[in-house]
């Protein structure tokens, strides 16, 4: 018997099979369904349950962004050396204001666009902040909302 709530997110992806396998690398976890054009994964840290929808009518863009918040530096260093094996990092920050909140983080992108933030929290902050543009130019100097 389950003794947690968890969160539970749904969302439409275009490919299933290309999704199953950034997900599998990004949670580092197998799913525990697969069914045709559907994915499950149940995860105990964080504590949620995400599953994927193969749709006709693609994903959903402009919606913001998830988020992975760990506890210290040494697991947000973990967690990307985990991940950068088989993922593509678009953009990585250190001590950066960002939702009125100091971080270090790194940045993925699954097959459908939608962005996850891995991020370890150092302190509060008086200022909205920003992030670097993905898919920019490394020079560009271009803010965007961060939440």
């Amino acid at each position: 018997m389950e003794t947690q709530s968890k969160f539970h997110v749904g969302l439409n992806v275009t490919d299933i099979s290309l999704t199953t396998s950034f997900y599998q690398r990004l949670f580092g976890v197998e799913p525990v369904k697969v069914e045709k054009g559907y994915a499950k994964f149940e995860l105990e840290n964080p504590g949620l349950v995400i599953s994927f929808i193969e749709s006709s009518k693609g994903a959903h863009k402009n919606f913001g962004h998830f988020g992975i918040r760990v506890n210290s530096a040494a697991e947000l260093r973990a967690k990307k050396a985990e991940i950068e094996e088989h993922l593509n990092i678009e953009l990585e920050e250190k001590n950066t204001s960002c939702c009125y909140a100091v971080q270090d983080k790194f940045w993925v992108r699954d097959p459908d666009g939608y962005e996850w933030e891995v991020y370890h929290f150092l302190k509060d902050d008086s200022q909205m902040g920003g992030r670097q543009a993905i898919g920019k130019e490394e020079n560009a100097k271009e803010l965007v909302g961060c939440c």
